[in-house]
């Protein structure tokens, strides 16, 4: 599988230790930065450009998910939500990382490096990258309002 990651400078130790690890277990690891360490830098960018490559994959039929990492996860999660395509769920514990793969066939994983350890971390992204869909017939119906929103503004109930 296709994995695309990126991160902000509070995860780049734990962003290196995935793409090790993910490319040890035969995923292709795209890196989508940042490539330096900068205190000061900004996550919407980074994480802005992994989601739109998982959409991009997606819509190509190609097998992808995404990884986007920061101290906390949450407002990398917000940036990657903002592409269109994209369910970007923060993942803390494994429930978590199965519901979102299981009910809401989430394709961006957000983590919060300053929460957890690396092998915590890469466990829970085993689990999400090897859960499937259920298919179930009531979150395909959700996930179309999500989309039927995110296509046309229109709020269905």
């Amino acid at each position: 599988m296709k994995i695309h990651i990126a991160t902000d400078h509070a995860g780049m130790e734990l962003s290196g230790f995935l793409v090790d690890s993910l490319t040890e277990l035969g995923h292709e690891v795209v890196d989508h930065g940042p490539k330096v360490y900068d205190a000061l830098d900004d996550y919407p960018g980074f994480c802005i450009q992994a989601a739109l490559a998982v959409a991009k994959d997606r819509v190509s039929g190609e097998e992808a998910l995404g990884i986007v990492l920061g101290g906390s996860g949450n407002g990398e999660q917000m940036a990657a939500n903002k592409v269109k395509g994209i369910r970007a769920a923060l993942i803390w514990n494994p429930e978590t990382a199965e519901l979102a793969r299981d009910h809401n066939d989430a394709n961006v994983a957000a983590i919060g490096a300053r929460q957890h350890d690396n092998i915590e971390v890469l466990e829970l992204i085993k689990i999400f990258i090897t859960q499937p869909f259920s298919n179930d017939e009531r979150h395909l119906r959700r996930i179309g309002k999500l989309m039927q929103f995110e296509n046309t503004g229109e709020v269905t109930y």
